[in-house]
C-alpha cells in the first residue's frame, strides 16, 4: 500500500510528438489529468516540433521540449537520447514514466497497482504475446544486435511503448540502452523492433522488475482477456502511417543508403541530429 507520506511524490510522464503525432497529445494529457496518478504532482515533458501544444501556456507543469522530426525509425530509435538529454532535470522527480504518444488512460490509476515501489523498474507485457511460448517471441536473432536474444531466452516479451520506473533506475536504463543503440547504429545496426527490442534485452539482463499485464497496453479494437486501463488508439484513425514509415521498396533503398553513409561519417550526422 502507498503510504499518506507518499502522496508527496513527484512523477515526471515523458511523451514525445513530432510531425503529425502532435494530434494525440490533447487527448492524452486530458485523460491522463482525469484518470493517472491523480494524488501526485505530475509534469509532462513533452518533446515536439509543434509551435504550441495544448494547454502549455495554462499549466506550468507541461514543459516543452523542441525536438527535430527524425523522421521514421529514428523518432523512435532515438529516444532514449532525447530523455537523457534533460536527465538532470528528471533527477528532481521519484518517478518518471514514458508513452506512446497514441496512449490514452481509460480508467482509474493508482499508485500501489502502477508504482514499482520495491523493484524500481516498471515494464508492461506486450498484448500480442502475452500467451505464446517464449520461442515466438519477437526477440532481435541477429547476433551482431546489441539487442540479440537467443532461442530459448527470456520469459516475457514487452511492449516499448509504456515503462519507467524510479527515476535512478530509469536513468541507468536510459544510459544504457542510449549508448548500445548509438553503438549499433555506428555499425549500420538497427534492432529489429527498435527501442521495443532494446527493452527486452535490458529486463533479461535485469530481473527487478514490476510487470503490468496487458490491461495497460491495451490496442483499440482488440478482444483480449484483459479490461482495458491504458489503452493504445489506432494511430491509422488518425494519421496516415505508412506514409510516415515510407515502406515501399524505393524507400528502403534509401533507407540503407542512408544508413550506409551514416556509418562512414557518424560524427557529423550526430552534430546534425543535435542541432
Amino acid at each position: 500500500m502507498v503510504s499518506r507520506m507518499d502522496s508527496n511524490l513527484k512523477i515526471a510522464i515523458l511523451y514525445i510528438c513530432t510531425g503529425e503525432y502532435n494530434v494525440f497529445w490533447k487527448d492524452f494529457y486530458i485523460s491522463f489529468e482525469k484518470f493517472f496518478l491523480t494524488s501526485y504532482e505530475k509534469h509532462y515533458f513533452v518533446f515536439t516540433d509543434a509551435k504550441k501544444i495544448y494547454n502549455e501556456d495554462c499549466y506550468k507543469r507541461i514543459h516543452k521540449i523542441y525536438q527535430k522530426n527524425l523522421g521514421w525509425p529514428e523518432n523512435t530509435l532515438f529516444r532514449y537520447e532525447m530523455f537523457f538529454s534533460i536527465r538532470e532535470y528528471l533527477k528532481e522527480f521519484d518517478y518518471t514514466f514514458f508513452f506512446n504518444a497514441n496512449v490514452i488512460c481509460k480508467d482509474v490509476i493508482v499508485g500501489e497497482e502502477f508504482l514499482p515501489l520495491k523493484e524500481g523498474l516498471l515494464v508492461v507485457q506486450h498484448p500480442g504475446f502475452f500467451d505464446v511460448p517464449n520461442y515466438r517471441f519477437p526477440y532481435d536473432r541477429n547476433k551482431k544486435s546489441s539487442a540479440y536474444i537467443p532461442y530459448g531466452k527470456g520469459q516475457v516479451y514487452v511492449c516499448g511503448g509504456i515503462n519507467g520506473g524510479k527515476t535512478n533506475v530509469f536513468l541507468d536504463l536510459i544510459k544504457e540502452l542510449k549508448n548500445r543503440i548509438e553503438l549499433d547504429y555506428k555499425k549500420g545496426i538497427i534492432a529489429l523492433w527498435h527501442d521495443e527490442s532494446q527493452i527486452n534485452k535490458y529486463i533479461l539482463e535485469h530481473s527487478a522488475y514490476k510487470l503490468l499485464s496487458p490491461s495497460y497496453c491495451y490496442p483499440e479494437g482488440w478482444n483480449i482477456p484483459f479490461i482495458p486501463k491504458l489503452v493504445v488508439l489506432d494511430k491509422n484513425k488518425f494519421i496516415d502511417v505508412s506514409n510516415i514509415k515510407k515502406t515501399n521498396e524505393r524507400n528502403e533503398f534509401i533507407i540503407k543508403i542512408k544508413r550506409y553513409l551514416i556509418c562512414k561519417f557518424y560524427d557529423l550526422y550526430y552534430w546534425f541530429r543535435r542541432g
